[in-house]
């Protein structure tokens, strides 16, 4: 069976056949879907796509790009919403630098927020990180307590490795299947088998060869495919290792 860690069920995109989408995922060898909420509405929502299908699961959090209304009593309600049975995670959460919507200062502020309360919580973290990869680093650093995952990894080799180090996980998307992805697979490549996730991060980035396409959690089997010829294992060792490193991960009893 396939792990989806990173889908976003809650977008607009999947307003017409949402229902249609998810209760495929089974009968494509999906067995387990993480979906992270990017503001307190799309967490909400998260929850309740949790709560109406078994093998989805959420996180709460506030993403770089929504946070532009953050208020400091956010927290309490985040922290209400990941106390529901089904959060198994805080995110998504991070620095974009490539959007210039959000002042960098608060950006870091409202990541550190969140990183406070994971800790607190003792709740793993999921952390985009868009051209912002040094400060991305160095502030997940000041929380060494707290495990995470750098998802839709568009880091270094030699990043991942420091990120390992620090006990964090690295997670893939289907942009491991690009022509011109160089540094996702030397990555790849670099990253124990134990720390390395797999995600789609729907309905965004469509592996190769639906590329240009809403992508679902059925695609994730193309980047699963890439990993294992990457590293030179079966598609089905492949699929035991990743789904097993999610189980561990986020902490899912199966």
């Amino acid at each position: 069976m396939l792990f989806d860690t990173h889908a976003h069920y809650d977008s607009r995109q999947f307003d017409a056949d949402r229902d249609a989408v998810l209760s495929a995922l089974p009968g494509q060898g999906v067995g387990l879907v993480v979906n992270p909420g990017c503001d307190l509405d799309s967490s909400r929502k998260a929850i309740a796509i949790a709560e109406q299908y078994p093998f989805v699961y959420a996180a709460v959090g506030v993403h770089p790009e929504d946070c532009g209304s953050w208020q400091d009593s956010h927290v309490d309600e985040l922290r209400s919403l990941a106390a529901h049975p089904k959060a198994v995670a805080i995110g998504e959460i991070g620095l974009d630098y490539y959007w210039k919507d959000n002042p960098r200062e608060l950006q870091q502020r409202v990541f550190r927020a969140q990183l406070a309360l994971a800790e607190e919580l003792d709740l793993p973290v999921i952390v985009h990180d868009r051209e912002a990869h040094g400060d991305s680093l160095a502030i997940v650093r000041e929380f060494p307590r707290v495990r995470g995952v750098f998802h839709c990894y568009s880091g270094s080799a030699e990043m991942a490795r420091e990120l390992v180090g620090l006990g964090w996980m690295i997670s893939f998307t289907g942009v491991l299947t690009y022509k011109n992805a160089r540094k996702a697979v030397e990555a790849a490549q670099a990253v124990p088998l134990d720390r390395i996730m797999i995600e789609t991060d729907s309905p965004y980035m469509a592996p190769v060869p639906h590329r240009g396409e809403r992508n679902h959690s059925g695609l994730v089997r193309h980047t699963c495919e890439r990993l294992a010829e990457l590293r030179g294992i079966s598609l089905e060792e492949c699929q035991r290792i990743t789904f097993e490193n999610g189980l561990r991960f986020y902490q899912i009893q199966e």
